[in-house]
């Protein structure tokens, strides 16, 4: 009955084992995938501004270009008037 006993705790440890080395490899994969994501994210951060105009910039810059036209329409409007 030991021996019956004894196999079933090595059939537990075996069964546990792989266990615990698939969840090891698994947070493994998920570690790295991690640290690939921060690293693509700081590029993007750096990048960013380089490519992308922001908000702020785009609103002055279009409040410029009404502004022009504006006087343009009101140029026309004058010559119009005569």
């Amino acid at each position: 009955m030991t021996r019956i006993g004894h196999m079933d705790q090595s059939t537990i440890n075996l069964v546990f084992g792989a266990i615990l080395t698939i969840a090891g490899w698994f947070a493994r994969q998920l570690w790295e995938a991690v640290q690939s994501l921060k690293s693509d994210l700081h590029e993007l951060e750096v990048d960013l501004p380089k490519t992308y105009a922001m908000k702020d910039d785009l609103d002055k810059r279009m409040a410029h270009i009404e502004d022009m036209f504006q006087r343009i329409y009101d140029k026309l409007d004058g010559k119009a008037d005569k």
